[in-house]
């Protein structure tokens, strides 16, 4: 919509593709980092804002209609994590009175926030268990502080494990010559790092005056593909299809670990709606 003004706070892995995509779809956006412009492969038509997020006032803020936290500690800990995704959304919150133009806040937290560990299925209405980790509680502290100052104009979004093509992780793994043997009912979740830019960008942008698109427009996004998996299982698939040994099953490890998510993201979202339909993309590409 032509009337957008959206600011992404964050310009890392996925807040500078969000960023690309906004400006390539044709909507006015600026990306805002700490660092200078030239660090950043911006798009042409994206504008772009050097700032320290905990230093924004309300008059820099007048403009925008629509802002999206996506943002990396310096440190993955609890004090690293305090100091940027907590104090971000305390600071912005504090301004929330000040800004009656700001339609929609929307903060990529994740699902790490639910402490549920005995493969149970959750989804949005699922209430989080307090997680063990630190860095997990402090991301709830974020989103309540959110929802707190700015109410409904706040928007969750929590992504399961993100993967790609630049983040190989389980391939790793599974090319591995000396694996450690592997629960057999360890659930995990995941989503592809491109199909986390389309969802941001489309919650950015939804028009709640589009009678369609506003039922789509929801307070929480739990942004995982459509099918959990077994850690066992999806290391015996990919290293199948690595032509490598599979990790052999720890049955001194019989409980039921990990959770498994609903999605609640429209499947038309989603390029890669399952993790196969992911790992076949990217092994593909890695033999390109």
């Amino acid at each position: 919509m032509s009337t957008q003004n959206l600011l992404v706070i964050g310009q890392g892995d996925i807040g500078l593709p969000v960023t690309n995509q906004l400006a390539t779809d044709g909507v006015f956006v600026t990306g805002l980092a700490r660092s200078k412009r030239e660090h950043y492969d911006l798009h042409d038509r994206a504008q772009f804002m050097q700032a320290n997020a905990l230093h924004l006032t309300s008059d820099q803020l007048q403009t925008f209609s629509a802002i999206a936290i996506i943002v990396t500690p310096d440190e993955y800990s609890a004090s690293g994590y305090s100091a940027s995704y907590l104090a971000i959304c305390k600071h912005l919150a504090s301004l929330a009175d000040k800004l009656p133009q700001l339609k929609r806040v929307v903060f990529i937290s994740s699902t790490g926030v639910y402490g549920q560990d005995n493969g149970e299925w959750i989804d949005e209405h699922t209430a989080p268990i307090e997680p063990e980790r630190e860095a997990s509680k402090i991301l709830l502290q974020a989103e309540r502080a959110l929802q707190q100052g700015f109410n409904d104009k706040a928007i969750i979004i929590r992504p399961s494990g993100i993967y790609g093509r630049e983040r190989l992780m389980r391939v790793r793994k599974a090319r591995e010559l000396n694996k450690e043997a592997v629960a057999a009912e360890h659930w995990s979740n995941r989503i592809m790092d491109r199909d986390l830019v389309t969802i941001i960008a489309k919650v950015l942008t939804l028009e709640t005056t589009d009678t369609e698109q506003a039922k789509l427009l929801k307070p929480l996004y739990i942004a995982t593909d459509y099918l959990p998996v077994t850690t066992l299982e999806l290391d015996a698939w990919l290293s199948n299809k690595l032509g490598a040994a599979a990790a052999k099953r720890d049955d001194n490890k019989r409980l039921t670990t990990g959770k498994r998510l609903h999605s609640n993201i429209p499947l038309t979202w989603l390029s890669y709606p399952d993790w196969q339909t992911g790992y076949n993309d990217i092994l593909q590409h890695l033999q390109e």
